[in-house]
């Protein structure tokens, strides 16, 4: 075959494509997961099966079927199937198979645009389908890893029916190994290899539910066996062959948000081994230590407050480590922070007593300050009261002056209320003497 052939061998070409493509499901029985959407009577069959040509939105982890799902969608409608990655190809070239597809529209053809990482086009540009979608000249398939709440046009959205797509559970990748590993037609039954017990299952485990990268991993570990003249999988080959656990994470994405939440819902709830565990999965997939530093510093004074004020430096004693001895030797200072902080009692007397605060000075007009408050450096000042019956709380013997500090509005408001967990009851008995005092000093008045 010339090497500039235009038209190579499809049987030839599908032997070389990668056992992932190779494997791809033709159809929803072939197809692996998602039970919850294409078990029958479920919505995504029913429209499939009805024919439904309402634009849909996938949502989900990489290698879950969503690429795999337009194509199955497109072979059952018997509509032509295009494919754009919003990665690769600009907003010029899908508007022109827009305009191409409603042409072809008006002779009874139908087509299906799939557009894979669609949340990489920005609001504007998701803005062109729009006017195509709604004539139904074309059926947009969507597919994005991000939030399409966040990330899609919502008048985009408003017109398309969204699915969210799971990772698959190891069980669902132990049967696409096994099938592949048998399948002479497409998969690697023609090398007769046989899987140790537990090596398939070790796949499964490390892939994180994502069936591409299980596949990519069952093919280097046959290509290693192949090249050793072994003929079965052993757990040392596929070990070898996975190199290290595959970790679905974004710095950006959802993955991001979704971990950095786990962490502090375990810490504010007192989980030391859930908060670990939230930190390591962070840092093991290449998270900025540094931005988990940041957010354990605020849970410190968020839900640890004044019941434990130690906890404060103990994380800024973390951020300098980590700053000094960088990851990985310091992941144990944040580690170590991290248990303390879910072990701490807890209090978020302060910060709720900041933002009643806050509150109030966006909804209370700017008063003055008080004029027994005020500094009267000058004749004038003092002419006018400024300083004027001001009590110095160190003349005093109680050491507390029975005098208004806040604005008139703003009179006799109470904002910090002190838990009675740790170092804060000692707090809550402090602010009762303050209070006996006032009182004493007010009865001799």
């Amino acid at each position: 075959m010339d090497l500039f052939s235009p038209n190579p061998d499809p049987t030839t070409t599908r032997q070389r494509a990668p056992l992932a493509e190779r494997m791809r499901p033709r159809s929803l029985d072939e197809f692996f997961g998602q039970t919850h959407l294409l078990a029958l009577g479920k919505p995504l069959r029913l429209q499939i099966e009805r024919d439904d040509s309402a634009s849909l939105i996938f949502w989900g982890p990489p290698g879950v079927g969503k690429t795999t799902l337009a194509k199955i969608i497109a072979n059952v409608t018997s509509a032509s199937f295009i494919e754009f990655s919003a990665v690769l190809s600009g907003i010029k070239e899908i508007k022109q198979v827009m305009v191409d597809a409603e042409k072809a529209a008006t002779y009874g053809s139908r087509t299906i645009l799939f557009v894979d990482e669609i949340h990489r086009f920005n609001k504007a540009q998701q803005d062109a389908f729009l006017p195509y979608v709604e004539r139904g000249s074309i059926r947009l398939i969507g597919a994005t890893t991000e939030n399409p709440s966040f990330e899609i046009n919502a008048a985009l959205l408003s017109r398309c029916r969204v699915y969210t797509l799971q990772a698959l559970s190891q069980e669902d990748i132990f049967a696409l190994l096994t099938r592949a590993l048998t399948d002479s037609e497409r998969g690697l039954g023609n090398l007769n290899l046989t899987a140790e017990e537990g090596s398939l299952e070790t796949i499964a485990s490390y892939s994180s539910g994502d069936a591409r990268n299980a596949l990519n991993a069952l093919e280097v570990a046959a290509k290693l066996a192949e090249g050793r003249g072994e003929k079965s999988l052993t757990k040392e080959i596929v070990t070898e062959a996975l190199q290290q656990r595959v970790l679905l994470y974004d710095k950006k994405g959802e993955q991001h948000y979704d971990l950095i939440s786990a962490l502090h819902k375990s810490v504010r709830n007192s989980d030391a081994d859930a908060a670990l565990y939230w930190l390591g999965r962070m840092l093991a997939a290449g998270e900025d230590p540094m931005y988990v530093v940041r957010r354990v510093i605020r849970m410190s004074f968020e839900d640890i407050g004044l019941a434990a004020p130690e906890a404060l430096n103990l994380c800024l004693s973390a951020r300098d480590a980590m700053h000094f001895l960088g990851s990985p030797e310091g992941d144990l200072a944040l580690a170590q922070a991290v248990v303390y902080l879910a072990l701490a009692p807890k209090s978020n007397a302060v910060y709720k007593a900041y933002g009643e605060v806050l509150a109030d000075i966006e909804s209370n007009p700017a008063e003055p300050v008080p004029l027994h408050l005020r500094n009267a450096p000058t004749r004038l000042m003092k002419e006018l009261d400024y300083g004027k019956g001001y009590q110095y709380a160190h003349d005093l013997e109680s050491k507390v002056a029975d005098m208004q500090c806040l604005p008139d509005n703003l009179r006799d408001r109470r904002y910090y209320h002190p838990t009675h967990e740790g170092r804060e009851k000692l707090l809550a008995q402090r602010m009762e003497e303050i209070s006996k005092a006032k009182r004493k000093g007010n009865e001799k008045g």
